[in-house]
């Protein structure tokens, strides 16, 4: 199996480098363009096999990687583990050897413990794409981001971006914050001391805590979801204190001495860390984020297949 110029698996971006940050991002392009075709499909990996395979609840992003799938003409399985060997007690590398015995070319895994992915990759011979692991990181969120930024301003080099919220629960904090600091941007955090993590200053941020100094300091706020489903209480007294103190909000963001873009990973607790005006406003990306997430996973698809990146614009107009 030949490796793509970014590797066999994506797992991360903690340690890819800046130039194959950059050649994800530069492919992610000439793919946009077949969303606004009348046919939505290329056969750029017409006969190769995908299996999705989601250990944890997910919309966006199952749907995002089915939509690239499915418009990079692959034969697709979506395997819940609800229902499935999984709950009967198989291990995850039984599941997948099982899997790769039928002959599959690669694995979309979402996974709650951290580093599952990277485990399952060390193990079978298939790619390996991680959308998500524990509190680990979310790469392809990640890179989603990025391209988006990167459309408004052109370049990410020396531009400001604040990460808002639940940091410590979060794995697309992470991704953007070794994604954004690769390709040249500053990184902050905000948010209540209780919901960063110990060694946050050691991740090269700025930390601000309180949410007007960060919307004062940035270009864009990436405002996170308080995960609720991963607390076990005592990290914020309430849902209202929390919109109070840390929630971004229009007369907030009126304050501020720039327009500020606002973006969000979803799903959104509006009213809680993002009010709906915010999130509906001028300044809001959050649907071009969504638009872009397809782009991404498509442009990772095709180089862990093998695709040739100069080749992106003639597979994009097949």
């Amino acid at each position: 199996m030949s490796v793509a110029p970014i590797g066999k698996d994506l797992l991360g971006l903690e340690h890819l480098s800046a130039e194959q940050i950059q050649l994800i991002l530069d492919t992610a392009g000439p793919f946009k363009d077949v969303s606004l075709r009348a046919i939505k499909k290329v056969p750029t990996l017409r006969g190769m096999t995908i299996v999705n395979l989601f250990f944890e609840a997910s919309t966006r992003t199952r749907i995002s990687f089915e939509f690239a799938e499915k418009r990079l003409s692959a034969d697709t399985v979506n395997v819940a583990t609800s229902g499935s060997s999984v709950q009967k007690g198989e291990t995850l590398v039984d599941t997948a050897r099982n899997l790769e015995a039928m002959k599959i070319d690669m694995v979309v895994i979402r996974h709650g413990a951290s580093g599952a992915p990277k485990f399952l990759a060390e193990r079978i011979a298939s790619n390996v794409i991680n959308a998500g692991d524990g509190t680990h990181e979310h790469p392809t969120q990640g890179l989603l981001d990025m391209l988006t930024l990167r459309d408004r301003w052109g370049s990410l080099a020396g531009r400001r971006v604040c990460i808002c919220g639940d940091v410590l629960h979060s794995r697309v904090a992470r991704s953007n914050i070794w994604g954004l600091k690769k390709m040249g941007a500053e990184v902050a955090v905000c948010g209540p001391r209780s919901l960063l993590p110990n060694a946050i200053d050691q991740l090269g941020v700025h930390v601000f805590s309180r949410i007007e100094e960060a919307i004062e300091w940035a270009e864009a706020l990436n405002i996170l979801r308080l995960q609720l489903e991963r607390m076990q209480g005592g990290y914020i007294p309430s849902l209202r204190e929390y919109n109070r103190v840390f929630g971004v909000t229009r007369e907030r963001l009126e304050r501020a001495p720039r327009d500020v873009i606002v973006m969000h990973p979803g799903p959104m607790n509006r009213g809680v860390e993002i009010d709906s005006d915010v999130a509906d406003g001028p300044h809001s990306v959050i649907l071009d984020q969504v638009t872009n997430g397809v782009a991404i996973r498509m442009a990772v698809l095709y180089l862990l297949a093998g695709g040739r990146p100069e080749l992106a614009d003639a597979a994009k107009g097949s």
